[in-house]
């Protein structure tokens, strides 16, 4: 059981660094440093699920962001399946950004 949980972090950490190379088109900040992301769960199968939001919800990567989140989280070798789930519930406010995407941003 141990190796298992130290594998599903590792593959965490691999997740989260797929997802800071996907970059909201509008903002040059990543989609994870933008705090879109709201969780990501593995199951011991290695299916991925990833909650996110959109900074709005006719944002016009609507269509084609989840899928690329998708994508790229399925071309890691030790993931089986990803799934993303959008939601708007908590909407996105700027206070999810990191400190590093405020002062990216200039906000700091």
């Amino acid at each position: 059981m141990e190796d298992n949980t130290i594998d599903t972090q590792a593959l965490g950490e691999k997740i989260v660094k797929v997802l800071k190379s996907i970059y909201d088109p509008e903002i040059p900040v990543d989609i994870y440093e933008l705090g879109l992301i709201y969780d990501v769960f593995v199951n011991e199968d290695h299916n991925v699920k990833i909650l996110m939001t959109l900074t709005t919800p006719n944002c016009p990567v609507a269509e084609t962001l989840p899928v690329e989140v998708e994508d790229k989280v399925k071309s890691l070798k030790m993931v089986n399946d990803a799934e993303v789930e959008i939601t708007f519930d908590p909407p996105w406010t700027q206070d999810l950004m990191s400190e590093e995407a405020k002062l990216e941003l200039g906000m700091l």
